[in-house]
C-alpha cells in the first residue's frame, strides 16, 4: 500500500511538472514570436498593455462559460467532448496577438477549475489547454504577420490542421496513457469504450484516428468559420484605443 501511494504521488508530481513545463514553453514561444513580428513590422506597442490585460480577462471569462457547456459527440467516447471556447480565444488572439491567445487559454482553464473542478484527474484540462494552444498559436502567428482576411483564412486552416495532427499524436503518446495511470483505469478499458461506439476502434492508434482526429477537425473548422464571420464586425471595437497608426493602414479584415 505504501509503495502504491508513493507511486501515485510520483506520477502526479511528474504530471504537474510536465504541465508547468508545457505552459512555460508555450508562453515563451508566443512571446518570442510576437516580439519578432513587432520588430519586423516596426510596432512599438507593448505586448501586454493595461487595456489588453483587461480584454484578456473578458475573453477568458467568455471562453470559460463556453468551455463549461461542453457536450459529447456520437463518434467518440464520452470523456471526449466538444466545446466552442476557442472562439473567443481565436478572436482575442487575432486582435491582441499570440501572447494574449495563450493567456486566454490558460486563464480559461483556471477559471473552469474554480467553477467546475475536474472529472479527468486534470488530464482533460491539460489536453484542452495544450491542444487549444496548438490551434491558437500557429494561427495567431500567421495572422499577425499580415492582417488580411485572406491571411486570417489561411491562419485558421493551418491552425486546424496542426491541432488535428498534434492533438491526435499527443493523445496517443501522452494523454491517454497518463489518464489511464492517474485515473486508475486500464488503457484497455478506455479502448473498449471506443469499440462500443465504433467497431473499427481496437487500439490506441485507431481510437485517436477515429475519435480524436475528427473531433479536432470539427472543432477547428467550426471555430474558424464563426471567427471569420464575426471578426470583421468586432475588430474596430476591439482595436479602439490600442491599434497603432501603421496597423490602421494595413488592417484590411473588413
Amino acid at each position: 500500500m505504501s509503495n502504491g501511494l508513493l507511486t501515485s504521488v510520483k506520477d502526479n508530481a511528474v504530471f504537474v511538472l510536465v504541465s508547468v513545463g508545457i505552459a512555460v514553453a508555450l508562453f515563451a514561444i508566443a512571446y518570442g514570436a510576437e516580439k519578432l513580428i513587432k520588430k519586423k513590422n516596426g510596432d512599438t506597442e507593448r505586448i501586454l498593455s493595461t487595456r489588453k490585460i483587461a480584454m484578456i480577462g473578458v475573453f477568458s471569462a467568455i471562453a470559460m462559460v463556453l468551455h463549461v457547456f461542453d457536450f459529447p459527440v456520437p463518434f467518440a467516447p464520452p470523456f471526449y467532448k466538444l466545446d466552442f471556447s476557442e472562439i473567443p480565444a481565436l478572436i482575442g488572439t487575432f486582435a491582441f496577438g499570440p501572447v494574449a491567445g495563450i493567456m486566454i487559454e490558460f486563464c480559461k482553464i483556471l477559471l473552469k477549475l474554480v467553477v467546475k473542478g475536474t472529472s479527468t484527474a486534470f488530464v482533460g484540462d491539460l489536453a484542452n489547454f495544450v491542444v487549444g494552444c496548438s490551434f491558437i498559436l500557429p494561427a495567431s502567428i500567421i495572422y499577425t504577420f499580415k492582417k488580411t482576411k485572406k491571411n486570417a483564412i489561411i491562419a485558421s486552416i493551418t491552425g486546424t490542421m496542426i491541432m488535428t495532427v498534434f492533438g491526435t499524436m499527443f493523445n496517443a503518446i501522452y494523454l491517454l496513457p497518463t489518464f489511464a495511470t492517474l485515473y486508475g483505469m486500464p488503457l484497455e478499458a478506455i479502448i473498449e469504450m471506443g469499440t462500443k461506439i465504433n467497431g473499427n476502434i481496437t487500439n490506441v492508434t485507431t481510437l485517436v484516428l477515429f475519435a480524436v482526429a475528427p473531433l479536432n477537425l470539427l472543432k477547428g473548422g467550426s471555430v474558424s468559420l464563426v471567427t471569420i464571420l464575426v471578426y470583421k464586425k468586432l475588430s474596430p471595437v476591439l482595436k479602439a484605443g490600442t491599434i497603432s497608426k501603421k496597423e490602421r493602414t494595413v488592417e484590411t479584415v473588413k
